[in-house]
């Protein structure tokens, strides 16, 4: 029967009509993944020497162990957002005189096989054979080892019955904080508990029983569940939502651009994609730590020019680089109407400007790192303002590939095009380039002019570039509202 299972599946993936489409975002997406693997498999195979370097009174295996609690809380958070819940198209096996016992444990078992539980693997048996070659146990390494796969086995269908809770994901969060917190300032140490969880899966191969266990009350929960709510009606139902009206009257002071301002707004925190763009954005404010902290990146000016177009910018490319993708759903009943187009790029316009504006008083903060670090964030939210906006907004015209809002963004490819990918070259490649080139020949001072300057100029004529935008946006309307219409692909 699973192999059954398998051929239906398989001839539906290269039957299926978004077959074909986008292959060039499925091989980068792919070779991305392949990086990614590679990466894991030589940080293994390195991690060895790594650790007796860094700690060389302490042996490699017991100071892994330490940060294994963190490696495993990481794994949930990456999972919760990235990895997709198993699903099969089950009406037509529901019609059939199948058990949904048997369609339970191969939607389940197809599950073991993801990709997220190579990166355990790919992680550690590189790893594990560096430890076999310098004459550990071999009883204790793959037992261990063993350990390692169904702690990642049980992480897989631990995601499937926490996904999409945001208690759960508040907990993880929490979890991550709060003992880095007790770690840092000395109050409980972590890592020596959590240390001797984990080294106890090396020393006492007896211990594996543990998390097998919990495997299997993880596997039994998940299945329980699925055979409860595996029933024909349940897949014919529709989701009902209670509907939320929002006063957003202020917006009236823009006159002819309300409406469209309103839609924004409503589209934005009533739809999933979107809304989780406008945290990543607040996330990211933090981003310049990892950089900023570190004496190597202290004179790097491209390194800073790209946090400041990157930091203050972050919205702007996120939302911006899919205008009007946004509104694909029902973009052609907007372009039927009388509505002027000149407004609704101007409303566009103007969500990202108060957005690239919030984010940099959000930066000013960093001005702890230096004055040359709040000019360069300055003078990167004023080229923003001035010339990304534009320019972004000129790039949006090429969008053809619709965007259904209710879904994930951690992920999703949908309304990705090699556009996506083309824009960040001007928009992030051309500021960094200049001003480290004028940097280098003339000065610092000159940098932060030209970068200032070219921000004035270009907000100085917004009219006429938007004039140029909403043109080619005319040009194009007639191939956006085609490539709109195509659900798939």
């Amino acid at each position: 029967m699973f192999k059954r299972f398998i051929q239906l599946q398989w001839k539906a993936f290269f039957r299926s009509a978004s077959f074909g489409k986008s292959v060039g975002i499925k091989i980068f997406m792919a070779f991305m993944g392949l990086y990614l693997l590679a990466s894991l498999g030589i940080l293994g195979g390195t991690l060895y020497f790594i650790l007796r370097k860094l700690v060389p009174d302490q042996g490699p295996m017991w100071v892994l162990s330490q940060f294994l609690v963190y490696w495993v809380l990481a794994e949930l958070f990456f999972r919760y957002f990235m990895q997709k819940l198993p699903v099969m198209e089950i009406k037509p096996l529901l019609i059939n005189n199948i058990p949904k016992s048997k369609i339970v444990n191969y939607i389940l078992g197809k599950s073991v096989f993801s990709g997220f539980n190579l990166l355990t693997l790919v992680t550690f048996v590189p790893f594990a054979i560096v430890l076999l070659a310098k004459g550990y146990p071999a009883l204790n390494v793959l037992v261990w080892l063993l350990a390692m796969t169904v702690i990642a086995l049980c992480a897989n269908f631990l995601n499937f019955l926490i996904n999409k809770s945001d208690v759960a994901l508040g907990i993880i969060i929490g979890a991550l904080v709060a003992f880095w917190g007790l770690e840092y300032f000395g109050i409980i140490s972590i890592k020596a508990i959590f240390g001797s969880i984990f080294h106890a899966l090396y020393a006492y191969p007896i211990s594996v029983l543990a998390p097998l266990g919990i495997l299997v009350v993880l596997y039994f929960l998940n299945f329980k569940y699925l055979q409860r709510v595996l029933y024909l009606d349940g897949a014919l139902k529709g989701k009902t939502k209670e509907a939320k009206s929002t006063n957003l009257a202020w917006t009236r002071r823009f006159g002819e651009m309300a409406p469209f301002l309103q839609l924004d707004l409503r589209l934005i925190w009533r739809n999933k994609r979107t809304k989780t763009q406008v945290w990543i954005s607040l996330l990211f404010v933090f981003y310049g730590l990892i950089f900023y902290t570190q004496e190597v990146y202290a004179n790097m000016v491209g390194m800073h020019v790209f946090l400041g177009i990157f930091m203050t910018g972050i919205f702007l490319a996120n939302f911006g680089q899919f205008i009007p993708a946004w509104d694909s759903a029902y973009y052609g009943m907007m372009m039927s109407q009388n509505i002027p187009l000149r407004k609704y790029l101007e409303s566009k316009a103007l969500l990202i400007t108060v957005s690239v504006v919030v984010m940099f008083f959000l930066t000013i903060p960093y001005v702890y790192f230096g004055w040359k670090v709040f000019l360069v964030n300055t003078a990167c939210a004023v080229y923003n303002l001035g010339i990304n906006i534009p320019v972004i907004l000129y790039f949006g015209s090429f969008n053809k590939k619709r965007i259904e809002l209710d879904q994930s963004p951690f992920g999703n490819m949908q309304g990705t095009s090699a556009v996506q990918f083309l824009i960040m070259l001007p928009v992030l490649g051309l500021p960094i380039a200049l001003f480290t080139l004028l940097h280098f020949l003339i000065s610092f001072e000159i940098a932060i002019s030209v970068l200032v300057g070219l921000g004035i100029l270009g907000y100085a004529f917004k009219g006429r570039l938007l004039d140029l935008v909403t043109e080619q946006y005319a040009h194009k309307k007639h191939a956006m509202l085609q490539g709109f219409q195509q659900k798939n692909g």
